[in-house]
């Protein structure tokens, strides 16, 4: 008896899929790790430096970590590209794990922000990981539905990490948001241990571009302090900011110098002969401005203006990343299905511009249903740009270099995090301090120091000074959201001029001069393809470089 032809091909489209569904599901046990970490400190954060007497230094907690991660990034990306990501997977998530030990232990603000530094350190691997490796075992064309659910248990998480960070607070104590990381971890490390199996590829000696990676670092953490420090803790004339500036600039060169002469770059010059990626990147950093900046601090400013305690500043939430969850899900779907993709990015930033005008109007008297109003309009400019940028990047690349070419990008876009962080909490902070200054006048004594307010503890203060305090929390922070408008403007300028090439239907690999025999499938040089007879179908070969 002889098998239907159809069979075999069936059986493996089956298995394909199955394998790609495994490799899926690991992935977003260890997105919802990093993206929960991300957010169940934004209702906890108040709580948590008001204990540790350390207000002064909330925005070192999110920056530090930032930072952290943004310089590992382009190291993660290539390293990946060159020795293979699962180890190096498996890795990022241990040392994730560590930094989350090390918070929760912390008995002071300088051990808090060191465990978080060292989570960084580990969580710059989980995102740029799971993105490079959804691109080698899935098309571009095929590649939108899945990133779309990426976004999706991003927003999923946004939502769940604010109310669990109200829960531990106000319940079994902020500690437990650390610790959590813990048993997470391990699950996510078994999934990638057991599920995670990439196609071979060629792999080339890795050799370590170490110089450009330190002075990646130093240019990284130089601009962080300047952001930070300036006009805060140092004046912007001072000899330290002038330094750090200096020390910026000087750092950026050499690495510009250092990656044309390096064999192995982690940021290849190269990426930035591409139209799209330096569009893309641009576009990118900005939003990451603007996203963070105002995610960082909306949850504060919903405890201490509306009155909300830590779970309620959480639900208050569930309207923005709810829209998000839809549209990133909805625009990933469009994305496989039709193949056309310019027009979701220039839409959304559009959205989150208008978001960032709406913030800015808010008042303590404002209504809470149209304040959550005004966060679902920034949720669905959100999930429309966002996954689709990094798509577009990857769509740009061979798959040997998607890892350096998306960390790369990714980087830019944290770099706007970091900036946004920084130069919206360096604002706030000092228009709080003026504001407070003067504004409660002779009740200072009786509010405490402004160092250890917490939301109960506002609370609980008469109220004449309570609503002091609210007005200066509200009055240091809106006029900051209208200050990213012009920024998110340009962001749509950029993205009008990308050109919209169409979606990889196959896998473009480099892999040895002979063909490669993997799971019985054949693959042979892209070269050689116009001769074999076996050309890929979608866009040509594309090779950078």
């Amino acid at each position: 008896m002889s098998s239907s032809p159809e069979a075999a091909p069936t059986t493996e489209a089956t298995d394909a899929k199955r394998h790609i569904l495994l490799v899926f599901a690991g992935l977003m046990v260890t997105m919802l790790l990093a993206s929960l970490d991300q957010t169940i400190f934004s209702t906890a954060l108040p709580t948590i430096v008001g204990e540790l007497n350390g207000v002064d230094h909330t925005l070192w907690v999110t920056t530090a970590y930032i930072l952290a991660s943004t310089v590992m990034l382009p190291v993660y990306g290539k390293l990946g590209d060159l020795i293979g990501r699962k180890g190096l997977f498996i890795g990022a998530i241990s040392l994730f794990i560590v930094g989350s030990i090390i918070g929760g232990l912390a008995q002071d603000m300088t051990w808090l922000i060191t465990g978080r530094g060292v989570q960084g350190l580990g969580g710059g691997g989980l995102m740029i990981l799971s993105q490079a490796i959804i691109a080698d075992v899935v098309t571009a064309r095929e590649r939108g539905r899945y990133m779309g659910i990426m976004g999706g248990v991003f927003a999923l998480s946004s939502v769940a990490g604010p109310l669990l960070g109200g829960w531990f607070t106000e319940g079994i104590g902020w500690r437990w948001a650390f610790w959590m990381n813990v048993p997470l971890g391990a699950l996510a490390i078994a999934s990638a241990a057991f599920f995670l199996r990439l196609p071979v590829t060629a792999r080339r000696r890795p050799r370590l571009d170490v110089l450009g990676m330190l002075l990646l670092a130093i240019a990284s953490t130089c601009l962080v302090l300047v952001t930070t420090w300036g006009g805060t803790t140092y004046d912007w004339n001072s000899l330290t900011i002038i330094a750090l500036i200096i020390g910026t600039v000087s750092a950026a060169v050499l690495f510009v110098v250092a990656e044309r002469r390096a064999a192995e770059p982690i940021m290849p010059m190269h990426l930035f002969r591409d139209r799209n990626f330096n569009l893309t990147t641009g576009a990118g950093l900005i939003i990451g401005i603007a996203m963070f900046g105002a995610l960082a601090y909306l949850p504060t400013y919903l405890q201490m203006v509306t009155g909300a305690n830590a779970t309620e500043a959480g639900f208050l939430m569930i309207p923005m990343m709810a829209a998000l969850l839809v549209t990133s899900i909805v625009s990933g779907q469009l994305v496989s299905r039709t193949g056309r993709y310019k027009w979701l990015p220039i839409t959304g930033t559009a959205i989150v511009a208008l978001s960032l005008v709406l913030l800015s109007t808010m008042t303590p008297a404002m209504p809470i249903w149209v304040l959550c109003c005004y966060l679902a309009v920034m949720g669905i400019g959100l999930g429309l740009s966002m996954q689709i940028l990094i798509l577009i990047v990857q769509n740009s690349f061979p798959v040997s270099q998607v890892g350096t070419a998306t960390a790369s990008n990714n980087y830019f876009r944290q770099i706007g995090a970091s900036l946004g962080s920084a130069i919206v909490g360096s604002l706030f902070v000092a228009r709080l301090t003026d504001l407070l200054g003067q504004r409660l006048g002779g009740a200072g004594s009786a509010a405490g120091s402004s160092n250890s307010f917490t939301p109960s503890a506002v609370k609980e203060l008469p109220a004449a000074v309570r609503d002091t305090i609210v007005g200066a929390y509200n009055d240091a922070l809106t006029p900051v959201f209208l200050y990213m408008v012009p920024l998110v403007v340009l962001a749509v300028v950029l993205l009008c001029f990308i050109h919209e090439k169409p979606l990889a239907t196959t896998i473009e690999r480099d892999i040895l001069p002979e063909s490669l025999e993997i799971d019985g499938m054949t693959n042979v040089r892209l070269e050689d393809a116009s001769t074999s007879g076996k050309a890929s179908t979608g866009r040509g070969a594309n090779v950078a470089g």
